[in-house]
């Protein structure tokens, strides 16, 4: 009896211990869950702040008379209702065949220059693939375009394409004698081919620079297996490289898209407040509307149109690239 009551407190000692620290482990348990969602809190607040919070007062915007005498209390701006956003759609009123015109450009634009961001940077790439001397500076020189601010290169371009002492017009019509005359680039329809130029020189890097980083997940053995199969180097690209390379290159083509399409510093600082028609991008159109014409409604409305259609374009493109990529599995 006496061992027995001596060791029944022994025995039940440690067996009770666990019992008292198992709330405060979970306690721990808890607070490691939560500690994610505490170090992205001051992120999804700044986003809120910088992002959902304009947005919301861009549509609130969309739909009132908003015009430059209510500039300085916008929220006493008569109420429209959807009024701003049938004169967008009317595309036989000036205001929407205006529009129109510059939607049809800009896509025209952002198609021409991700298909040649691509391309060249996916050559570039290819290129760099093998080893030789001199590969490190030439990737470090093809990514200068994309290191510069845009800024700074933009206007580097700007005297570029000036009529009568710019490089471009010295070197084609000077020296190679493939113009008549020196072209004006900046004013006219040449405006669509020099923004074109400058969009593809700065973004042709960001395509380098991501199809670089998918090729080094490509085993090297698949090259010597099709080499001793006797594929040539044109098979090999379409073989091996381009179908390993899908899902990065699904990411960049969406991404180039979306940077491309809303793009407004190049055309801003490339022709200044008014572009030409040729180069008439929806994102300097809208500006033109909103603070040029002093018309925040209907560029508040032109602004909504084209977050919906980015939002149905890349939705459809997502949608569309999945199925693709459970297809091919299967």
């Amino acid at each position: 009896m006496t061992t027995t009551a001596l060791q029944e407190p022994v025995r039940g000692t440690p067996s009770g211990a666990p019992a008292a620290r198992r709330p405060r482990r979970r306690t721990g348990r808890a607070h490691r869950a939560l500690l994610p969602y505490l170090l992205l809190l001051p992120a999804l607040l700044l986003e809120l702040l910088v992002h959902l919070v304009p947005m919301v007062i861009g549509v609130m915007m969309s739909f009132k008379e908003l015009v430059q005498i209510y500039i300085r209390d916008w929220s006493s701006a008569p109420w429209s209702g959807l009024g701003n956003y049938r004169m967008t759609v009317d595309f036989h009123a000036p205001v929407g065949a205006a529009l129109l015109h510059s939607f049809l450009v800009t896509v025209g634009f952002t198609l021409l220059s991700v298909a040649l961001c691509w391309l060249i940077g996916t050559a570039a790439a290819l290129f760099l693939q093998d080893t030789f001397r001199g590969r490190g500076l030439l990737r470090a020189l093809f990514l200068v375009p994309y290191a510069l601010p845009v800024y700074a290169a933009v206007i580097t371009w700007v005297f570029m394409f000036q009529h009568d002492n710019g490089l471009v017009n010295h070197v084609l019509h000077d020296q190679l004698h493939l113009t008549d005359k020196p072209a004006f680039w900046l004013i006219g329809d040449n405006s669509f081919y020099a923004l074109l130029t400058v969009s593809v020189w700065k973004g042709w890097p960001f395509a380098f620079l991501v199809v670089t980083a998918g090729l080094q997940n490509i085993p090297g053995e698949l090259y010597e297996a099709a080499a001793l199969d006797g594929a040539g180097m044109w098979q090999r690209i379409a073989r091996i490289t381009l179908p390993s390379l899908r899902p990065v290159n699904q990411v960049l083509v969406l991404v180039l898209f979306l940077w491309t399409f809303n793009d407004f510093n190049t055309p801003y600082v490339l022709f200044g407040r008014a572009a030409p028609d040729a180069a008439d991008l929806v994102s300097v159109h809208i500006y033109q509307a909103s603070f040029v014409t002093w018309n925040f409604g209907t560029g508040s409305a032109m602004s909504v149109l084209l977050l919906l259609f980015l939002l149905v374009v890349t939705g459809a493109y997502l949608l569309i690239t999945s199925r693709g990529r459970r297809g091919a599995d299967a």
